[in-house]
Order: structure tokens, then sequence, then C-alpha cells
């Protein structure tokens, strides 16, 4: 399979990030990243080109470069509400649903980290959405806020779609009675999910940008997202 991959900017593409697709003629199934909080970094590019491969037309919009934040590693949840995430993540979804290879009622969307949290918020406002996989989604036991007013628990309510979670023993930011509160909040939603807890993962297990890469964890979660993304996309 030939992939094409390029950066995407704002002035060409009308959203800054990265693309990769199958060189294809028939419209296919898409996934939107939603990036962890390192950004739109070289780990993240590969990724971009490893769901292309299986078959997707994959895009993962700069967040920080859309918000025009200089410092966006350290500063953008500082500064940024979950609606405004959101708001820059629809103009990245119509970029991803509306190009001529992808089949717009056959696109996912895939959170790591930050993105995770993001993501759930974005498809609880987007029925659109076919699927959602959230790696380690950076949720946290906080009262609602300004920047933060309504909780993923709460959010996951509304998502229409099939979700795959994965979470660890040793994750640093959603302690164990959040990632089973989280948990129970998707089992209610009468979706199906598939929920993967890894004892011996820390938080960012699947990607090479922090502490806690597992590569054997990352390569087993790995097939279980693309079993799981064939199933609800139709690429099998």
């Amino acid at each position: 399979m030939n992939i094409v991959n390029r950066d995407l900017t704002s002035d060409k593409d009308g959203v800054p990030g990265y693309l990769a697709h199958p060189d294809r003629k028939e419209p296919g199934p898409g996934i939107m990243i939603v990036h962890h909080h390192y950004g739109c970094t070289g780990n993240m590019k590969v990724k971009v080109c490893d769901y292309a491969k299986l078959g997707y037309t994959t895009i993962v919009p700069d967040m920080y470069k859309m918000l025009g934040a200089a410092d966006g590693v350290h500063e953008a949840q500082k500064t940024t509400t979950d609606g405004q995430f959101v708001e820059i993540l629809n103009r990245a979804w119509r970029y991803l649903t509306t190009r001529p290879e992808v089949d717009a009622k056959r696109c996912a969307v895939v959170g790591y980290c930050m993105g995770g949290r993001i993501g759930i918020h974005f498809v609880a406002a987007t029925p659109s959405t076919r699927a959602f996989v959230g790696y380690y989604p950076s949720v946290r036991d906080e009262e609602p806020s300004k920047l933060r007013p309504r909780h993923p628990n709460d959010a996951v309510k509304d998502i229409k779609c099939a979700s795959q979670i994965f979470l660890g023993g040793q994750d640093h930011v959603a302690s164990i009675p959040v990632q089973q509160k989280l948990m129970a909040s998707f089992q209610a939603n009468g979706q199906p999910l598939d929920w993967h807890f890894f004892h011996r993962a820390g938080h960012g297990f699947a990607m090479a940008d922090g502490d806690c890469y597992d590569p054997g964890l990352a390569d087993h979660a790995w097939t279980l997202v693309s079993d799981f993304l064939g199933r609800e996309l139709g690429n099998s």
C-alpha cells in the first residue's frame, strides 16, 4: 500500500498539523488523532503513518498552533476552555470528513493523554463520530471550573458510539478510583465498550515521548486498537 504523508499548514489546508493516507480513489475510513500535551511531535506523526498503513486517512491537528499558543505544552491547558478545544477540533474534523478519499460516515477519534480527555468532550458533542479510542485519558477527581465546566464522567453520557479505553495501574494522573468512576460512566451510556486495564502500565505507556513508555504493552494495545477500529469502521 502506497502512503501519502505531509505536514498540514493553515495557509494551504486551513488546519495545521500532519496528514497521512493510503493512495486510493474510493472513499474509505478516517481517523482524527487528538494529541497528547507534548503536542504534534515526531512520535505523533509516526503514529499518524501507522494508522494510514492500516487503511485510514489520518490527521493530527496541531491544537497549539490553532490556538496561537507560543508555549502550548506548559500554558495551553491553563488558559483554554474545553469548549475552545472542541471548537478548534470541529475545524479539523470538517477538514478530515470532507476530503475526497474519506467516507464521512466511517470516521473515528483517537485521543492520547490530554487528547483522551478532550476527545471525550469532542465525541460527546459530535454524534457523527463512529468510534472513539482513549489512551489513558487525563481525567482527574476535580470540581467543575471556568476552564472545565463539565467533568468527562458527565460528558460520556452523550457519546453515541463504541469506545475503547486503555488505562494502567501505575497511572499518576488518573487514580484507580477515578478510573473506576470513568468506566462506570462509559458502561452506563448504553454504547459498546472495550475497557483495557494493564496493572503495570503508567501514564503514557504507548508513546515514546514520556517516561512510562512500554514497547511490549504498546504493541499489545496496538493489536487491540487495530481490531477494534477494523470492526467499528468496517475496515477489517
